[in-house]
């Protein structure tokens, strides 16, 4: 199991879990971390914010050690599932309460994006590569977000998310093959 480092905020330097044996799981690099929250400010405070393709959770971590008022992170593989447990269970330590703002589901994304009670401010999008996951999520993105919601977006490819429905690209990057986009509603 591999460990990456929360790179700012209130959990700054602590380490998650990284299951390594699970085909197509890809956490965000620490340069488009360090990228993206400046972009977002480093203080996420009362925001609600969703990491509706999991993975290893640090998206939804980091938003956390930086004040977001709740985080959900939605993932159906078992192993990632399990390896977000054990994390968000050392990141709270004997003190649960550090961690009430930390709300795991373990589901199909699509299956929860449909059926969300609750809206957010802030959506990260990382879903695997090559499965055409952003297509079949922009219909049901008016459902999930706030008035004044943006999204973070990963993909294989820049033109990928660079307009998701409403959405259009305000900020964009690219590492290796990863290409990253900040989306606001046009």
């Amino acid at each position: 199991m591999a460990r990456i480092r929360i790179s700012g905020g209130e959990w700054r330097s602590r380490l998650i879990n990284v299951p390594d044996k699970i085909p197509g799981l890809r956490p965000t690099p620490d340069r488009v971390r360090v990228t993206l929250f400046n972009w977002l400010g480093q203080d996420l405070t009362g925001l609600d914010c969703l990491d509706l393709f999991a993975g290893s959770g640090v998206l939804g971590f980091e938003a956390a050690s930086r004040g977001a008022a709740r985080v959900t992170l939605v993932e159906r593989d078992p192993g990632a599932f399990a390896a977000l447990q054990q994390s968000a269970h050392q990141l709270g330590g004997e003190k649960s309460e550090q961690t009430e703002q930390l709300e795991l589901i373990r589901a199909d994304a699509l299956k929860f994006a449909a059926s969300a009670a609750r809206r957010y401010d802030l959506i990260f999008l990382d879903p695997p590569y090559h499965q055409g996951w952003l297509e079949r999520v922009a219909p049901l993105l008016p459902c999930l977000t706030k008035p004044g919601a943006r999204l973070y977006v990963e993909s294989e490819a820049g033109e990928a998310a660079a307009a998701l429905g409403e959405w259009r690209s305000v900020r964009s990057g690219r590492a290796g093959q990863v290409f990253y986009q900040l989306l606001e509603q046009a």
